[in-house]
């Protein structure tokens, strides 16, 4: 097993990485404040996951919440269901929320954490590869909102993480790619090394070869965790992990969420701020070339829906965090392994992008 600490004054917190660690009770423990424990998940996990952990949690008082599977439920109607539980359980502000799922279990959990009683601890049990290598880690919680992905939530840091990489062989092939866009954004923004890592072990990766996964998942883990070290609350270096975001939200937003996976929307996004990089003089061709190429081995796409055109693009993007007094602000790539802190963007060269990349 690795451990990785997530070092923030007075809320620093471990991250831990190992097969068939997902319900052992000796690192949970530590963790749990009081006897009331409440288990986040969906559907699909109950199934596989939950009486596992059930019963090594049998010495608590435990309550379950089991919610639909699927992004188009990350909103506060189903939020309500977790503060259903919780008050009717009587549970205290000395509870603990275990968040069992990927990134919409976690960004729930973490969320409906950090509301209750003004606050609970809850730990983070990733059970995809996008939020093992990414959404566990960091403190970003929340919700959708029809007009925006993610416009309504909090940062409130997990007490601990526990990445179980044997939880994998369970995920579909769409799910594991869709994880794949995170990874590889880590060497697009900050690890060149990594980038040519990925270059050389893509095909090992695909196949789920466990020590090259191993790999992945703790080298993205650090840089995640050296990155919110560094900057917590996004005022800066963190605003650059949203590389492909801006685009990627829109298109999960302008489409329908749920009909593309959020890896899946951020790879085409990573390949819309490529075509950006490159029209503003940072990249070659062969940059993006070449970044076009990982991610299509990794099996995602990289071109846009042709149902949303230049305007629509520009209008859902209009509505992200990142924007400062209408302006639309995107993080960009001076060079592969090096990204931009969030700038501004001539209209006309955005609309270059959004009308001629993946258009032919």
């Amino acid at each position: 097993m690795k451990t990785l600490q997530v070092e923030l004054e007075g809320r620093s917190y471990p991250i831990y990485i190992g097969e068939s660690i997902y319900c052992n009770l000796s690192l949970l423990k530590d963790f749990i404040q009081s006897k009331q424990v409440l288990i986040l998940t969906n559907e699909l996990l109950a199934d596989l996951y939950l009486d596992a952990l059930v019963k090594q949690l049998s010495e608590y008082q435990v309550a379950s919440c089991i919610l639909p599977d699927g992004e188009q439920f990350k909103n506060l109607t189903i939020l309500n269901q977790i503060f259903d539980v919780l008050l009717s359980e009587r549970f205290s502000r000395n509870a603990t929320l275990i968040a069992l799922g990927g990134g919409v279990i976690g960004d729930m959990g973490g969320f409906a954490a950090a509301c209750y009683q003004r606050g609970i601890s809850f730990i983070q049990i990733p059970t995809t590869l996008l939020a093992q290598v990414d959404s566990s880690v960091g403190g970003k919680t929340g919700v959708n909102h029809a007009l925006g992905k993610n416009m309504i939530g909090a940062f409130y840091q997990p007490k601990c993480v526990l990445i179980d990489t044997k939880v994998l062989a369970t995920l579909e092939d769409r799910q594991f790619s869709a994880g794949l866009a995170e990874v590889i954004k880590y060497g697009l923004i900050r690890d060149l090394e990594f980038f040519e890592w990925l270059e050389g072990n893509m095909d090992a990766l695909m196949a789920r070869n466990p020590d090259v996964l191993a790999e992945a998942i703790e080298r993205s883990c650090k840089n995640k965790a050296e990155v919110v070290n560094a900057d917590e609350f996004e005022s800066g270096v963190r605003a650059t992990l949203n590389l492909g975001h801006t685009f990627g939200h829109a298109i999960e937003t302008g489409m329908g969420y749920g009909k593309y996976l959020h890896g899946e929307a951020v790879a085409i996004g990573c390949c819309q701020a490529a075509d950006l990089s490159y029209r503003l003089g940072y990249l070659t061709d062969r940059d993006v070339e070449r970044i076009e190429r990982l991610l299509v081995r990794a099996n995602l796409p990289i071109t846009p829906p042709k149902e949303l055109d230049a305007e629509r693009f520009i209008e859902l993007m209009a509505v992200d965090k990142k924007n400062i007094d209408g302006d639309i602000r995107l993080i960009l790539l001076k060079k592969i392994g090096e990204a931009l802190l969030p700038m501004p963007v001539a209209r006309s060269l955005l609309e270059q992008t959004l009308n001629n990349y993946g258009r032919n």
